[in-house]
C-alpha cells in the first residue's frame, strides 16, 4: 500500500499537467475517438465541439460564485472565529486528517457546493493550528468527502427521477427518494464511507510517514493568512456623501435583510430545496452582512475573484467535450457496450462503471443522467433491472471518477492554494477502494 501511494504521487506530479492543459489534451482525444469510432468526419466534430462549448455558462458561473462568496465568507470575524474553534478539535496530523474528512462528507451529503467549500476552508484552519500536517493529503482528505455527494441531498439523477414531469416519465414513471437516497444499498454505501473515508485517510497519512517540512508546513496556502481578531482601523479619508455610504453598515444590514427574507420565502415554498444556487445567495449575503459596510465586503471581493481564473477557462472546455461525447454518439457507444455484456445481476455494476468512464468526459451529474439515463433505464426494464437502482449506479458511477477527473476538484483546489497533481496521487488510492463498497452495495443489497 504505501509502495502503492508513493508510485501514484510519483506518477501524477511527473506526469500530471496543469488542469487547463488535462482538459485540452482531453478535447483532442475525445476528437480523435469520435473520427475513430463513429462515422464523424473532422469538420462534424468541430461542429459538435463548437456547438456545445457554450453549454456550461450558467454552470461555470456557479461555480466561480462557490469560491468567490465562500473565500468572502471565510474572512469574515465571526467565520474565522467558528473556523477556528472547529480546527481546535484536531490537535495532531492523525486527528486533522480524520476531521476534514468527516466534516467534508457530511457537508456534502447536505449539498455538493457547500462540501467543497466547508472541506477547503477547514483544511486551511486546520493545517494553520497543526502546521505538522501533510497538507496536500489534508485537502486530498477534503476532496474525498465529495465521494458522497450522490448518495446525498443534491443528488441529480434520484432527485430528478422523483419529479413529476422529469423526461424519462413516460419509461420509468416517477420513484419516491425511499427507493434511491433512502433505499438499503444507497445507505449502506454512505454509512460505510462515512465510517471507513477517514479511517483511509488516516492510513495514507501513517504510511507516508512523518514529513520534512518543505513537504509539510510549505504547501500551505497564504490566501488566508491568520488576522488579528479586532476590527482594522478604517483609513482616514474624506467624509463625503460617497464614502459615508461605502463605510454604511445600514446598507449592509438593509440588503442583508432583503437576503434573508428571500431564504426565508424560498424554503416556505419549496420545503428543504438546497440546491446550488440558494447555498450560494445564502453564502453571499451572510458574507454581506458579516463584513458589516459594503467597502469591506468589496475589498474582500477584490481579493476573491483572483481565484476563479480556472474555473471561468476550463468549463467551457469541458462543455465542448460533452458536445462532441453526445452528439457524436461516442457515449450512448460506450453505455451499449456495457449494456450488451450484462446479466441481470451484473446490470447495476456495469452500469456504474460505464457511468464513471462517461464520467470523464461529461463530468457533470444533470448532464450525464440526460445523456445515460435515455439508454440504461430502457435496458435495464428490459432485461428486468430495478430502475432505482439503475439511476442509483449511474449516480454512484458519476461520484467515483469525479475523485481523479479535476472537473469537481477545481473550486476546492482554488480555495485551498492548490494544483490538481498535489492531491491526483491520493485521489487515484480513494478511487481504488472506493470501487468496492460501490459495488458490494450494488450487486448485494
Amino acid at each position: 500500500m504505501k509502495a502503492l501511494t508513493r508510485f501514484f504521487d510519483r506518477i501524477v506530479q511527473r506526469y500530471l499537467p496543469d488542469a487547463f492543459l488535462f482538459a485540452v489534451i482531453l478535447t483532442f482525444v475525445v476528437f480523435l475517438m469520435g473520427m475513430i469510432f463513429t462515422d464523424s468526419s473532422p469538420i462534424q466534430m468541430i461542429g459538435h465541439w463548437g456547438g456545445g462549448f457554450w453549454d456550461l455558462l450558467e454552470f461555470a458561473m456557479q461555480m466561480s460564485l462557490i469560491v468567490t462568496t465562500g473565500y468572502i465568507l471565510a474572512n469574515t470575524p465571526i467565520v474565522r472565529n467558528l473556523l477556528t474553534k472547529l480546527s481546535k478539535l484536531a490537535n495532531t496530523p492523525g486527528q486533522s486528517i480524520l476531521l476534514v474528512t468527516f466534516v467534508a462528507s457530511v457537508a456534502s451529503l447536505i449539498n455538493y457546493g457547500f462540501g467543497l467549500v466547508v472541506g477547503a476552508l477547514l483544511a486551511i484552519y486546520v493545517a494553520r493550528r497543526v502546521p505538522s500536517v501533510d497538507y496536500r493529503l489534508l485537502v486530498a482528505s477534503a476532496y474525498s468527502g465529495f465521494l458522497l455527494w450522490h448518495g446525498g441531498l443534491s443528488a441529480s439523477a434520484p432527485l430528478l427521477v422523483a419529479t413529476e414531469g422529469h423526461f424519462l416519465e413516460d419509461t420509468m414513471g416517477t420513484i419516491p427518494v425511499a427507493e434511491t437516497l433512502f433505499s438499503n444499498f444507497n445507505l449502506f454505501i454512505v454509512f460505510v464511507f462515512l465510517i471507513t473515508l477517514p479511517l483511509l485517510n488516516w492510513y495514507l497519512m501513517k504510511i507516508r510517514g512523518p514529513l520534512s517540512q518543505s513537504n509539510a508546513g510549505s504547501w500551505q496556502t497564504d490566501a488566508y493568512d491568520e488576522k488579528e481578531e479586532v476590527e482594522e482601523e478604517e483609513e482616514e479619508e474624506e467624509k463625503t456623501p460617497a464614502t459615508r455610504v461605502e463605510n454604511s453598515q445600514i446598507i449592509s444590514l438593509l440588503v442583508g435583510a432583503m437576503g434573508l427574507a428571500y431564504i426565508v420565502y424560498h424554503f416556505m415554498q419549496n420545503g428543504f430545496d438546497l440546491n446550488l444556487n440558494i447555498v450560494i445567495f445564502i453564502i453571499l449575503f451572510a458574507g454581506i452582512v458579516l463584513h458589516r459596510t459594503p467597502k469591506r465586503f468589496l475589498g474582500s471581493v477584490t481579493d476573491a475573484v483572483k481565484n476563479v481564473g480556472g474555473i471561468v477557462i476550463q468549463f467551457p472546455f469541458y462543455a465542448g467535450i460533452m458536445g462532441m461525447m453526445v452528439e457524436s454518439g461516442l457515449s450512448h457507444q460506450m453505455s451499449t457496450f456495457f449494456i450488451n455484456i450484462s446479466t441481470e445481476f451484473t446490470f447495476p455494476l456495469f452500469t456504474f462503471i460505464s457511468a464513471g468512464i462517461v464520467n470523464f468526459f461529461v463530468p457533470s451529474g444533470g448532464g450525464q443522467w440526460a445523456v445515460q439515463g435515455p439508454i440504461m433505464i430502457p435496458a435495464a426494464l428490459e432485461i428486468g433491472v430495478d430502475a432505482a437502482k439503475t439511476t442509483m449506479a449511474v449516480a454512484w458511477g458519476d461520484a467515483w471518477t469525479n475523485m481523479i477527473q479535476p472537473f469537481w476538484a477545481l473550486p476546492l483546489l482554488a480555495i485551498a492554494g492548490l494544483k490538481v497533481r498535489d492531491i491526483m496521487g491520493f485521489c487515484a488510492i480513494i478511487l481504488i477502494y472506493s470501487f468496492f463498497p460501490i459495488a458490494i452495495g450494488l450487486l448485494f443489497f
